[in-house]
C-alpha cells in the first residue's frame, strides 16, 4: 500500500463525511439564522427558543435525507471493501 493510496482513501473518506454531514449542518444553520433574525426583530433573547425548532428541522432533514446519506455511506463502504485486494498487494 503506497502513501498515495492512503491519501486517496483518506480524501474519499473526508468527502463522504462532508456529504453526509452537509444536509444536517445546512438545515441547522438555516433554521438558526431564521430564528436568530426573528429573535433580533422581536428582541426576545431566550437561548432555549432555538433548540426546539432546530431539533424539529434536524429530525425532518434526517427523515428526508437519511436514505440518501445511508446510500452514500454504503456505496463508500462497498467500494472500500472491494478495493482491499488492490490496496493490499
Amino acid at each position: 500500500m503506497t502513501p498515495e493510496m492512503v491519501l486517496d482513501v483518506g480524501r474519499d473518506a473526508l468527502w463522504v463525511i462532508a456529504l453526509i454531514a452537509s444536509p444536517l449542518l445546512l438545515s441547522a444553520l438555516g433554521i438558526g439564522l431564521l430564528v436568530g433574525m426573528i429573535q433580533a426583530a422581536t428582541q426576545i433573547q431566550e437561548m432555549t427558543l432555538t433548540f426546539i425548532p432546530k431539533l424539529i428541522v434536524l429530525a425532518l432533514a434526517l427523515l428526508i435525507a437519511g436514505p440518501w446519506m445511508l446510500g452514500v455511506l454504503t456505496d463508500f463502504t462497498i467500494n472500500l471493501i472491494q478495493s482491499i485486494p488492490e490496496l493490499i498487494g
